[in-house]
Protein backbone atom coordinates (compact mmCIF):
# COMPACT_ATOMS: atom_id res chain seq x y z
CA UNK A 1 0.00 0.00 0.00
CA UNK A 2 1.14 3.26 -1.09
CA UNK A 3 2.37 5.85 2.21
CA UNK A 4 3.89 9.40 1.30
CA UNK A 5 4.65 11.67 3.79
CA UNK A 6 5.37 15.35 2.83
CA UNK A 7 8.12 18.03 5.27
CA UNK A 8 9.59 21.01 4.47
CA UNK A 9 6.54 23.44 4.98
CA UNK A 10 6.71 26.43 7.26
CA UNK A 11 6.39 30.44 7.30
CA UNK A 12 8.29 32.35 4.85
CA UNK A 13 8.12 36.27 3.37
CA UNK A 14 7.24 36.99 -0.30
CA UNK A 15 10.63 36.37 -2.07
CA UNK A 16 12.09 33.66 0.02
CA UNK A 17 12.50 29.93 -0.27
CA UNK A 18 11.29 26.70 0.76
CA UNK A 19 12.30 23.38 0.13
CA UNK A 20 9.83 20.47 0.23
CA UNK A 21 10.31 16.43 0.68
CA UNK A 22 8.40 13.91 0.25
CA UNK A 23 9.19 10.11 1.62
CA UNK A 24 7.34 7.57 -0.37
CA UNK A 25 7.08 3.81 0.88
CA UNK A 26 4.65 0.32 -1.12
CA UNK A 27 6.28 1.40 -4.30
CA UNK A 28 8.90 0.55 -6.83
CA UNK A 29 9.54 4.17 -6.65
CA UNK A 30 12.21 4.73 -9.57
CA UNK A 31 9.27 3.21 -11.88
CA UNK A 32 6.38 5.53 -11.29
CA UNK A 33 5.90 9.24 -12.09
CA UNK A 34 5.71 11.42 -9.06
CA UNK A 35 4.02 14.95 -8.32
CA UNK A 36 3.44 17.65 -6.13
CA UNK A 37 -0.05 19.25 -5.70
CA UNK A 38 -1.10 22.41 -3.97
CA UNK A 39 -4.21 23.01 -2.40
CA UNK A 40 -5.42 26.30 -1.45
CA UNK A 41 -8.58 27.05 0.83
CA UNK A 42 -11.76 27.42 -0.91
CA UNK A 43 -9.46 26.06 -4.03
CA UNK A 44 -9.57 22.77 -5.75
CA UNK A 45 -6.08 20.83 -5.31
CA UNK A 46 -3.79 21.62 -8.23
CA UNK A 47 -0.91 19.92 -9.92
CA UNK A 48 2.23 22.05 -9.83
CA UNK A 49 4.88 19.95 -10.95
CA UNK A 50 5.45 16.54 -12.20
CA UNK A 51 9.01 14.03 -12.88
CA UNK A 52 8.51 10.68 -14.44
CA UNK A 53 11.08 7.89 -13.62
CA UNK A 54 13.69 9.38 -15.66
CA UNK A 55 13.46 12.72 -14.49
CA UNK A 56 11.36 14.36 -17.09
CA UNK A 57 10.00 17.31 -15.67
CA UNK A 58 6.85 19.90 -16.41
CA UNK A 59 4.94 22.58 -14.15
CA UNK A 60 2.34 24.37 -14.09
CA UNK A 61 2.13 27.78 -16.03
CA UNK A 62 1.84 29.74 -12.45
CA UNK A 63 5.19 28.40 -11.01
CA UNK A 64 7.50 27.59 -13.90
CA UNK A 65 10.67 29.03 -13.41
CA UNK A 66 10.21 29.45 -9.80
CA UNK A 67 9.90 25.90 -8.46
CA UNK A 68 12.05 23.25 -9.37
CA UNK A 69 11.03 19.39 -8.81
CA UNK A 70 13.56 16.73 -8.82
CA UNK A 71 13.71 13.05 -7.38
CA UNK A 72 16.27 10.92 -5.33
CA UNK A 73 15.13 7.20 -6.51
CA UNK A 74 17.67 5.42 -3.82
CA UNK A 75 16.21 7.17 -1.00
CA UNK A 76 12.76 6.94 -2.65
CA UNK A 77 12.23 10.85 -1.89
CA UNK A 78 10.54 13.54 -3.80
CA UNK A 79 11.60 17.07 -3.78
CA UNK A 80 10.55 20.42 -4.73
CA UNK A 81 12.79 23.51 -3.99
CA UNK A 82 10.26 26.45 -4.28
CA UNK A 83 12.14 30.15 -4.69
CA UNK A 84 10.67 33.26 -5.37
CA UNK A 85 7.59 32.28 -3.60
CA UNK A 86 4.97 34.77 -3.43
CA UNK A 87 1.40 35.27 -1.49
CA UNK A 88 -0.31 33.72 -3.84
CA UNK A 89 1.78 30.15 -3.33
CA UNK A 90 0.09 29.46 0.23
CA UNK A 91 -1.31 26.26 0.44
CA UNK A 92 -0.57 22.96 1.59
CA UNK A 93 1.40 20.97 -0.08
CA UNK A 94 1.08 17.28 -1.46
CA UNK A 95 3.12 14.66 -2.91
CA UNK A 96 1.39 11.80 -4.57
CA UNK A 97 2.30 8.77 -7.37
CA UNK A 98 0.56 9.20 -11.18
CA UNK A 99 -0.34 6.36 -12.13
CA UNK A 100 -0.46 5.63 -16.38
CA UNK A 101 -4.01 6.08 -16.23
CA UNK A 102 -3.36 10.37 -14.88
CA UNK A 103 -4.72 8.72 -10.99
CA UNK A 104 -3.07 9.07 -8.13
CA UNK A 105 -3.11 7.22 -4.96
CA UNK A 106 -3.97 8.27 -1.10
CA UNK A 107 -3.37 11.48 0.22
CA UNK A 108 -0.64 11.87 2.91
CA UNK A 109 -1.13 14.71 5.37
CA UNK A 110 0.80 17.24 3.14
CA UNK A 111 2.78 20.30 4.41
CA UNK A 112 1.81 23.98 4.91
CA UNK A 113 3.24 26.28 2.92
CA UNK A 114 2.60 30.03 4.02
CA UNK A 115 3.89 33.01 2.40
CA UNK A 116 3.43 36.33 4.08
CA UNK A 117 5.26 39.76 4.90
Amino acid sequence: QVQVEESGGGLVQPGGSLRLSCIASGIVFSLYSMGWYRQAPGKQRELVARITGGSRTNYADSVRGRFTISRDNAKKTLYLQMDSLKPEDTAVYYCNVIYLSGETDRWGPGTQVTVSS
